[in-house]
């Protein structure tokens, strides 16, 4: 007779030979896709382009390279023939050699320009020039060696500069006349004027040098030269001219107002601060004047705002050596707020930028050089959580300063610096996109102010703390009145509440009333923040540890009173349905409760219950329809109660334990089956019955009595029979495998017995019939296997 498998077995076989059939497509296609690449004629390869010698450079390159060469070795045999073959020609050979030489130089460029050689001509042109130098130094030393170096040095360069000067506009070039339009430009000389300037920035410096002046005088020079340069750079066309003159402005400008900014800041009398002022403004000028023509709008922001800053150190180190160290910031701020008023006058817009510019960075640096005191006064309360209740000190700077750490010195008028960079944010910022942005930053400024302020004045320490409470209460009340959420002012009130609560920490019945009052006014604006309700359960928490420890209770009894804030916390939550500061609330009691059990741990009793009466807040909050998960939570504390319980009454039976986690798993797996008729047996029952017999069969393998086991297999039949009965899964495979090993364990010492008393044949006998029997009945038994696991997969 022909077998034919069941329907799922030859569908299953006919996957099986699709798959194969599909495979073996897929490896003929790709084979053939070989044949036929195989076939076809190769393509013979392009032979590679022939390799292109290219000249390593340019022959204007190599043109100036032997011109600046030929140049060089010139001008290096002229001075060694001024050096050392001066000595033995007369003084009429000696002028004849080099003015020969000198005016052959400077008189060559115009015949190589007229033939159009200009590179010749600039390398001819540059020895002349050098040449000249040599000439003024043969003079020095022939017929002026008694002069003074320095001095001569300084008329020499400001002779050749001129010289120079005169020679390159002589040689420079010249428009063609009208009607000329067919004659070639004439060519012109570029390196006798740039020349000439480089020669121009020495003659001030070393005459101030020479004449041994002070350090007023050699600035002036470097902001005079500086002035110059500026000058040239913005009225002469020249390309290299303005380039040279550029580099001059900017680093002799830079010198001399480094200078002048070291002079004013090092001055001590009146006179000296008069000069150092002068300087400054000086090259302040200079800087105004250059961005006021500077064509280029970004550069003439950053030099007007270079001129900012020198007017504003300018004007702020008057009366700086004036008044005490406290009023140097505050005098530049002040001088800074005034340069901000030029931005509201018909200055070029890259002006005003600038100056703007000028005046926020100064700002800022007063605003940075007010954070010391800020952090001082913010994060050292911090350290009177280690001394709780040790005294309350005399004053407000006592209180908030650490031990071993001093005052930030001179920051006497740090709150003035905050409020009127504040005052200027909230006043001067007037722009749609910034202005949100200007308020926060002055918000935060005032708010610094006003921390700082009672450790600034040193008051004392209960006036301290009750200013830093008005704060709280002014920002908590405006945010209470104010039309739209302020979450900027909530954060500054949450941070100061913070502070205040650590300074409270130093007397008892302040903590008492700080923590207090910052728990209600907290909740009177519980409904503007999510961080409103959040903040007054944590005081709430903390105040009900502060009574507590108060009134002399150990920690297991405080637990008890701070069980009191996650009641309220999910009694308010309850109400916010719907609301962002649902979660934070519930968090927060949460973290509560975590607390309240972390207070109750020495004393196990009083564990037990406070963790049963977080059971019961889990279980009233699991109670709304969203928060059934809550159920949880409930359970698992209820379980750790008893187990508490049971361990505090001493009891060992690991059944106590396992039976108040099973009980309630199974009763919730019912109700969830009946809910939900699809849920698996797994799900509903698995783990419940896992808690109690895993454990119980673990023990009951080295418990030497027979009650335990006894009552451990009547229990798993018990599983099982129910399993078989209602068809289920997990209670037939649990139950089931659970009354085998039990089995096994108690007939172990039998069948040892047994092993033991049988001749040794017997074993690999009895194994050799069990395997003959199984192969000859191999099919059928495959086949009682596979009915078995249908009636096992059609369990739920």
């Amino acid at each position: 007779m022909t077998h034919l498998p069941p329907p799922a077995e030859e569908l299953r076989l006919l996957d099986t030979e699709l798959r194969q059939l599909d495979a073996r497509r897929a490896l003929l296609l790709a084979r053939r896709a070989w044949l036929i690449t195989a076939l076809r004629p190769p393509v013979a390869p392009l032979p590679p382009p022939p390799p292109v010698r290219r000249p390593e450079t340019t022959a204007p390159r190599v043109q100036n390279v032997l011109l600046v060469l030929g140049g060089a070795l010139l001008t290096i045999a002229a001075i060694a023939f001024t050096l050392v073959s001066w000595g033995r020609m007369g003084i009429a050979g000696r002028a004849l050699v080099l003015g020969a030489v000198t005016l052959a130089a400077l008189g060559s460029p115009v015949l190589l320009l007229r033939h159009r050689l200009r590179s010749t001509a600039e390398a001819v042109a540059g020895l002349g020039l050098a040449l000249t130098v040599l000439d003024v130094y043969a003079l020095h030393e022939v017929a002026l060696p008694d002069t003074n170096g320095l001095g001569y040095a300084a008329i020499a360069s400001a002779l050749l500069a001129a010289l120079w000067t005169a020679y390159g506009l002589a040689l420079g070039g010249t428009r063609r006349p009208t009607g000329e339009a067919a004659a070639p430009a004439r060519l012109t000389l570029r390196l006798p004027l740039p020349t000439a300037l480089a020669a121009a920035q020495l003659p001030l410096i070393l005459w101030a040098a020479a004449a041994d002046a002070g350090a007023p005088v050699m600035t002036g020079a470097l902001l005079v030269t500086a002035a110059l340069d500026t000058a040239v750079a913005l009225r002469v066309p020249v390309r290299s001219v303005c380039l040279v003159a550029a580099v001059g402005a900017y680093g002799l400008g830079g010198w001399g107002s480094f200078a002048a900014g070291w002079l004013s800041w090092t001055a001590t009398g009146p006179s000296a601060v008069a000069r150092a002022a002068a300087l400054l403004l000086f090259a302040a000028a200079i800087a105004l004047a250059a961005a006021w023509r500077l064509p280029d709008t970004n550069v003439a922001t950053w030099v007007a705002s270079a001129g900012g800053l020198l007017t504003v150190a300018a004007l702020g180190g008057v009366p700086r050596s004036s008044l005490p160290g406290e009023w140097t910031v505050p005098g530049y701020l002040v001088c800074a707020v005034a340069v901000l008023a030029a931005v509201r006058t018909r200055l070029p817009e890259p002006m005003r930028r600038g100056l703007a510019l000028a005046a926020a960075s100064v700002q800022a640096v007063a605003a940075v050089w007010a954070l010391p005191p800020v952090a001082v006064a913010l994060l050292g309360p911090v350290a009177r959580v280690g001394r709780i209740w040790s005294g309350a000190p005399s004053t407000a700077r006592e209180a908030v300063t650490p031990v071993g750490v001093p005052w930030p010195p001179y920051t006497a008028t740090a709150p003035l610096v905050l409020v009127v960079v504040a005052t200027v944010l909230a006043v001067a910022v007037r722009g749609t996109e910034w202005r949100p942005r200007a308020t926060i930053g002055a918000s935060a400024l005032v708010w610094a102010a006003a921390l700082v302020l009672p450790a600034a004045l040193d008051i004392p320490y209960w006036a301290g703390m009750s200013a830093q409470g008005l704060t709280i209460v002014a920002a908590l009340a405006y945010v209470a009145r104010s039309a739209e959420p302020r979450p900027v002012l909530i954060l500054l009130a949450l941070v100061s509440s913070v502070s205040l609560a650590c300074l409270s920490l130093a007397a008892e019945g302040t903590t008492l009333g700080v923590l207090a009052a910052l728990t209600v006014l907290f909740a009177a604006v519980s409904g503007r923040s999510r961080l409103a309700p959040v903040a007054a359960l944590t005081y709430a928490t903390a105040l009900a540890c502060a009574v507590g420890a108060s009134l002399g209770w150990q920690s297991p009894y405080i637990a008890l009173l701070v069980l009191l804030v996650p009641v309220v916390a999910a009694l308010l939550a309850a109400r916010l349905a719907g609301s962002p500061a649902r979660v934070p609330i519930e968090v927060t009691g949460a973290v509560a409760g975590l607390l309240a059990v972390g207070l109750a741990v020495p004393d196990q009793p009083l564990l037990a219950l406070v963790l049963a009466l977080c059971a019961v807040i889990a279980a009233g909050t699991a109670v709304r329809e969203d928060r059934r998960p809550a159920g949880y939570a409930a359970t698992a504390l209820f379980v750790l109660a008893a187990w508490v319980r049971l361990a505090c009454w001493g009891v060992g039976s690991v059944e106590a334990y396992t039976l108040p986690v099973t009980v309630p798993a199974l009763l919730v797996g019912a109700f969830g089956r009946r809910k939900d008729p699809l849920t698996s047996s797994w799900t509903a029952y698995g783990a419940g019955l896992s808690v109690t017999l895993v454990p119980s069969l673990l023990t009951a393998w080295i418990d030497p009595d027979w009650p335990r086991p006894l009552l451990l297999g009547v229990a798993a039949l018990a599983v099982t029979l129910v399993g078989a009965r209602h068809r289920l899964r997990a209670p037939l495979v649990l139950g089931g495998g659970v009354l085998a090993l039990d089995a096994l364990h108690e007939l172990a010492p039998y069948l040892v017995q047994m092993a033991g008393a049988l001749p040794r044949w017997v074993p690999p006998a009895l194994a050799g019939l069990v395997l003959l029997a199984l192969g000859a009945t191999y099919e059928q038994r495959i086949r009682d296997a596979r009915r078995v696991r249908e009636v096992l997969g059609r369990m739920r």
